[in-house]
């Protein structure tokens, strides 16, 4: 092996090393509060599995290609594959929470219709309440069992559902646990057609969304595979990339073509909308503020 190719090497690995904190720089983590347990995060042998296949995947690269930097840069594509090329299990996750919220408003709204308190209308409910939502209903139901006040037991089904569309009703549902005040099943029947209304709205724009990342994986496969192609049919055409000059040549190109990705996958992704329930530590107020 020569000095040339071991500097190469060398290299190859600086780089592959650059680029993969540049892609975590640009992807991220997903953020969270600091006294919540993490939600919807893979677990450790998710994160093995995807783990090994990208080395795999870098060294059956290698093998074929003799390039460090694109073994590099295809082992993180396979590694990071839903948040380099997108995902949607995140808003579907979303948009299925939304749906079963509204059914459990408007089931919560009929029960109430037939005269009785809303703290035996949400055990009522809660039974036949969607998967989604089911878990934080039986906690909410058991706070309430333990003879919880139900404003704090509402507060803290806020907090577990963590979603900036279940605080319209949660503020609600509140609202009438402090005040006791007449009207609810009206209000609740305004806050199930929006809902619905909302989550035909997303729907359509998750829809949109699709089209964006079908786009986005067939323009990755069809370089990849032409890429491909040259380097395994038409090794002449593609030879100056063995040398150090190529591989860096190659890292520039790896670099267009990642923020290219991540640019597309930033038009695919949904915007984050801050929650407007703001809850205080005092007990006596009521802790409820709109975020400005």
């Amino acid at each position: 092996m020569s000095d040339d190719l071991l500097l190469a090497i060398a290299c190859g690995l600086v780089v592959g090393a650059g680029l993969f904190v540049a892609v975590l720089a640009i992807v991220g983590l997903p953020e969270r509060n600091p006294g919540k347990p993490r939600r919807q995060r893979a677990s450790l042998q998710e994160r093995t599995r995807r783990l090994v296949v990208g080395v795999v995947a870098g060294v059956l690269t290698l093998l074929l290609s003799r390039w460090i930097v694109a073994a590099v840069g295809i082992g993180l594509l396979v590694a990071f594959w839903d948040r380099i090329a997108g995902s949607s299990g995140v808003e579907k996750r979303a948009i299925a929470r939304l749906e079963a919220l509204a059914g459990w408003t408007e089931s919560l709204r009929d029960t109430i219709a037939g005269a009785i308190g809303l703290e035996q209308a949400i055990p009522a409910t809660a039974v036949n309440a969607g998967a989604p939502i089911r878990p934080s209903l039986n906690l909410l139901v058991d706070r309430l069992r333990i003879r919880e006040p139900l404003p704090d037991a509402l507060r803290a089904f806020a907090e577990d559902l963590d979603d900036p569309s279940a605080d319209i009703i949660c503020a609600a549902l509140l609202l009438n646990a402090r005040l006791r005040g007449p009207g609810l099943r009206d209000v609740l029947t305004a806050l199930a057609q929006s809902t619905r209304e909302e989550l035909d709205m997303r729907r359509r724009i998750e829809a949109s969304r699709k089209a964006i990342r079908r786009s986005v994986r067939i323009v990755l496969f069809i370089v990849l595979g032409m890429m491909g192609g040259l380097t395994l049919l038409n090794r002449q055409y593609v030879e100056p990339f063995d040398s150090l000059v190529g591989q860096l040549v190659l890292v520039v190109v790896v670099a267009l073509f990642a923020a290219g990705l991540l640019w597309l996958r930033s038009l695919s992704a949904p915007s984050k909308v801050d929650r407007f329930l703001v809850f205080g530590q005092e007990a006596d107020a009521l802790p409820v503020e709109v975020a400005s």
